[in-house]
């Protein structure tokens, strides 16, 4: 054993490999931490509600919640979503298949003209449940929330301007982490702030989007019935619709100021089955549409779908290389690239990581002011973090060299209530 690893570790791919593991989280940070601030300085602020915009001259909103089994959620989230500073919306449920009482917790609020409620007799899935909403709908705006997703009042307000623009087809907000009373909460809250808010101002800024978030889109209606709707066979359908509507050259926007709380996972085995879906989702999404990156016309998905693949391969190399030095240091031979004590290229990857969740934090103060106090946090992030999503991803892989099976995927939800 320690021959071969002897070998292995002095071959030129363990070296390719090795200087891929180093340099791309150092790349990678540095770029999203540049394009981020260039996105804050010069269009964080470009597109808002217009005061002298009459209410009647608004577009009619109508937002879509699909459900199943969110019992523990529901009632709260729906009651948020009837206090929107909005003049013109509807809110409709989907509640589809739900074995619980889901629909029982929406009754007192039956009342309310601005609620339909919507019964699927049997489970089809999330995106069914949308195709199935977008038909009843009555706006040409559509705005998507997850069942346990709680907006801001004046969400509608930043996000419908946006729509002005005819070539724009999708704007996703901005998710916060509500229920931040454990560590692993805290921690997520720390990633959506450095993690998912940076990324998608970065996104924007080279001109092309990997996804509008599920938790809180809205759509104009007429691009996405043009692109076919939502496909029921893919796990993660907001990525998957995301890359054909910019496939048919529709803007995609991130707007920072649209806030709406979530739920996050308060169990690693949630947080574990969460992650593994958007590992398969978007390894299937890169699989599906792979042609872009040899279509001219598709160029500027081109710098999102290579990032999203070499993180795809960095979380290979990192699985690879951890289980070839552990494997080294339990038979007593020293890895090459490994050293127990910091060497120069983990402290620059560790400082640049930090760095770039301070940034993210930083950024995202002024709208949730405190995630401040969960900055400390970050210093377990690239420590515990980088290595579970990484896991999620190499076993996620295998969803590369299968087909989608053509059924629609059905919901796992599983609600025990909102935590702290």
């Amino acid at each position: 054993m320690e021959a071969w690893l002897l070998a292995v570790q002095t071959t030129a791919w363990y070296g390719g490999v090795l200087a891929f593991f180093a340099i791309y989280p150092i790349v990678t940070s540095l770029m999203w931490i540049v394009t981020a601030l260039i996105f804050r300085v010069r269009w964080e602020e470009t597109v808002g509600p217009d005061p002298k915009r009459p209410d009647a001259e608004l577009p009619f909103v109508s937002v879509l919640v699909p459900a199943h089994n969110e019992e523990a959620v529901i009632r709260r989230s729906v009651e948020a979503m009837l206090r929107l500073d909005y003049p013109r919306y509807e809110v409709i449920v989907i509640d589809d298949g739900s074995t619980d009482g889901t629909l029982a917790q929406l009754e007192p609020l039956a009342a309310d003209p601005r609620l339909r409620l919507v019964r699927k007799a049997s489970n089809e899935g999330k995106a069914m449940a949308l195709n199935d909403a977008i038909a009843l709908a009555r706006g040409e705006i559509l705005m998507g929330l997850d069942a346990d997703a709680e907006p801001d009042v004046r969400m509608l307000r930043y996000i419908v301007p946006h729509f002005d623009s005819p070539r724009v087809a999708a704007v996703t907000g901005n998710p916060r982490v509500r229920n931040t009373g454990s560590f692993l909460a805290r921690l997520q809250a720390v990633e959506f702030s450095s993690i998912v808010s940076l990324l998608r101002r970065a996104q924007r800024v080279w001109g092309r989007i990997v996804t509008v978030s599920g938790v809180v889109a809205a759509l104009r209606r007429s691009a996405v019935l043009d692109v076919g709707g939502y496909s029921p066979d893919m796990p993660t359908e907001d990525i998957e619709l995301t890359w054909r509507l910019q496939k048919r050259h529709y803007d995609v926007r991130y707007e920072p100021r649209a806030l709406c709380w979530m739920t996050v996972p308060l169990s690693y085995r949630g947080l574990w089955r969460q992650r593994l879906r958007w590992a398969r989702g978007l390894i299937q999404v890169l699989r599906k549409h792979a042609d872009v990156i040899v279509t001219w016309r598709s160029r500027r998905l081109w710098p999102v779908f290579v990032e999203s693949s070499l993180s795809i391969l960095w979380s290979v190399c990192f699985v690879l290389l951890a289980t070839l030095w552990t494997l080294s240091w339990a038979v007593g031979l020293p890895p090459v690239g490994a050293s127990p004590i910091p060497n120069l290229w983990g402290m620059a990857i560790a400082t640049l990581c930090l760095l770039q969740l301070a940034v993210g934090v930083w950024i995202d103060r002024r709208y949730d002011p405190g995630i401040t106090r969960f900055l400390p946090y970050a210093v377990w992030y690239p420590l515990i973090y980088w290595a579970f999503l990484a896991v999620t991803t190499v076993v996620a892989l295998p969803t590369l060299f299968r087909r989608p099976a053509g059924q629609a995927v059905r919901w796992s939800t599983t609600r025990v209530g909102r935590g702290a």
